[in-house]
């Protein structure tokens, strides 16, 4: 399955900067705490849709990058 890209290379990198952070944040800062694995895991999908420029909540409510 093909998927078009639907995240613009300024957010892209935005999501996978943040993303780091999050792992940071949930790993590190939050040692052994179920809050921390949580933000973890929410860091997982940031930098994934950074990494990937896919975002399957965007893509949901219709967004769709502008051809040049």
């Amino acid at each position: 399955m093909f998927y078009t890209k639907n995240v613009p290379v300024l957010e892209r990198w935005i999501r996978f900067s943040m993303g780091i952070a999050m792992l940071y944040l949930g790993f590190f800062t939050f040692k052994g705490a179920l809050l921390g694995y949580g933000i973890a895991a929410m860091g997982v999908v940031a930098v994934m849709t950074g990494f990937l420029g896919f975002c399957p909540m965007c893509a949901m409510v219709g967004r769709k990058l502008d051809k040049q």
